[in-house]
């Protein structure tokens, strides 16, 4: 299975309005000091897990470290 964005992309990110986030959103999160687009794959509160397309699962973060949803893919 390919992934939603392959490495070298060009996304478009925007701030998250009042609409917040939904499980299935392409995020810009702050993981380990670095930057990347993950899926959120579930909600809890006021955390996130945060994965991949192909099944694999990074963990969970706070609303803090999301900067933004992944708004178009060119």
């Amino acid at each position: 299975m390919k992934g939603k964005i392959e490495s070298g992309q060009l996304c478009t990110v925007a701030p998250i309005g009042a609409e917040g986030l939904q499980v299935g959103d392409v995020v810009l999160c702050k993981v380990n000091g670095k930057e990347f687009l993950h899926l959120i794959k579930a909600i809890r509160g006021d955390q996130y897990q945060i994965g991949n397309n192909r099944g694999g699962i990074n963990g969970w973060t706070s609303a803090g470290q999301i900067y933004g949803r992944c708004i178009r893919v060119q």
